[in-house]
């Protein structure tokens, strides 16, 4: 018996100690609208736009420490900037949109290591790279808080316009919906998502966050409402699962719950293909 209860108190301690239960807290926030919008990403075909915000605030991280503003200030800005100079450099030339996502988005990012460099930071703003939810303040805990309820209610709310957008933009405009302010919208919620997990899992890994969810969820469901609710189930699955093992196996947060995800993904394409292989042999 007391064999069995030392195995409870093991099994519980990482609940137990504040700084993980912060973890916990804030990566489950941020994990809900960064599930949710990945449906989105995944079905307009913007996981390198995901990828290329992720890179690209990185220059505003080091731009905002250097005049003294809020880091998730300068990480909007530069977010945004990345997103609209796409729409441009797409709208204003011949170039195919993922060339000049990578033009746009390993630039700014190479800015941003340029100017890291350059910075003699006390805040190491490599954690703004990868991620340091376990030294998380509770001025980020509320910040992170505020991005992830105005970004979920933006994509609740307006969840049907935007699906209806995302299959069928020509649609959408004729129907009298306002395409424009949606695709705008739904950048400027992607910029303030992955502002949202700069503290959580950093910039680096806020991709996966962006992907995994929704192609997962792509692969398990046949609509659109049973998508987003797998999403955020994967999502709010490999966060606590992720965190937790890292406590035991001794390693960093983040990286874990990107190999959860990844291990799903695995799981989930196995067994879709599996269940096609099956119908076809059946039929």
């Amino acid at each position: 018996m007391s064999g069995f209860l030392d195995f409870i108190d093991l099994a519980t301690f990482p609940f137990q100690i504040d700084f993980m239960q912060r973890a916990f807290l804030v990566t489950l926030m941020i994990a809900v609208p960064m599930a949710i919008l990945s449906c989105f990403l995944v079905l307009k075909g913007w996981s390198l736009m995901g990828d290329a915000v992720s890179h690209a605030v990185f220059p505003g991280v080091v731009l905002a420490y250097i005049f003294s503003i809020p880091l998730a200030i300068g990480a909007f800005a530069a977010g945004m900037t990345c997103a609209l100079a796409t729409g441009f450099l797409k709208e204003n030339s011949r170039i195919k949109e993922d060339t000049v996502l990578g033009i746009v988005f390993s630039g700014m990012f190479g800015l941003g290591l340029v100017l890291y460099v350059k910075v003699q930071s006390d805040v190491h703003l490599d954690h703004i790279l990868f991620g340091d939810m376990l030294g998380i303040t509770p001025y980020d805990m509320v910040e992170t808080g505020l991005i992830a309820l105005a970004s979920t209610l933006f994509l609740v709310i307006l969840r049907k316009d935007l699906l209806l957008q995302s299959f069928d933009e020509q649609h959408a405009r004729a129907i009298g919906l306002p395409t424009r302010l949606l695709h705008y919208g739904l950048l400027a919620v992607l910029s303030l998502v992955v502002v949202g997990a700069l503290k959580a899992v950093g910039i680096i890994l806020a991709i996966a966050l962006l992907v995994a969810p929704g192609a997962i969820a792509f692969l398990l469901t046949r609509r659109f409402a049973a998508m987003l609710l797998a999403a955020t189930a994967v999502a709010v699955t490999a966060t606590l699962a992720g965190i937790y093992l890292s406590f035991f196996i001794d390693s960093a947060p983040a990286p874990t719950i990107v190999l959860v995800m990844t291990a799903m993904f695995i799981v989930a394409f196995a067994k879709t293909t599996l269940a096609e292989k099956g119908r076809t042999s059946a039929t």
